[in-house]
């Protein structure tokens, strides 16, 4: 069992039948100018004393793709016309894709994470799936036992 704040859900159980992004988007707010400074913060949500979780997991079984990967994107508008990637899954494959299949490229938010926009991006392999969804939220913490 995780602890889910709904406004850092990124996927609530998101049927992928296609290359896709993330129903949802994080904004995480436009950093102002601090007093004194001579331009706005650039902050890095992935570099601080704690971990940031991200929870990815299979809440339906996918049929008929070959394989996914999904990466994390930033960008400094909510349309993504300039996505930075700052951190991909390896490829996972159909036989893993079974419901209560977490995947394990991220652990937490990771450095690079430096942009107003966050979001998730499905990279299908293969026949588009008629089945398969995935919920995706930062989390408080990831239960592994």
């Amino acid at each position: 069992m995780s602890i889910i704040d709904q406004t850092l859900v990124l996927s609530d159980n998101q049927a992928i039948t296609a290359d896709a992004a993330s129903s949802n988007v994080i904004d995480f707010l436009k950093v102002g100018t601090p007093p004194w400074w001579s331009a706005p913060r650039v902050p890095d949500r992935g570099v601080g004393f704690h971990d940031i979780p991200l929870l990815i997991q299979v809440t339906e079984t996918f049929n008929n793709l070959t394989s996914i990967v999904l990466q994390l994107q930033v960008d400094d508008n909510a349309a993504f016309s300039s996505p930075k990637v700052v951190a991909q899954s390896a490829t996972v494959l159909l036989a893993d894709l079974k419901a209560g299949y977490r995947f394990k490229f991220l652990g937490e938010i990771p450095e690079g994470v430096d942009e107003q926009f966050m979001r998730l991006y499905y990279d299908i392999t293969g026949t588009a799936p008629t089945t398969g969804k995935i919920f995706a939220a930062i989390t408080a913490g990831i239960q592994t036992n």
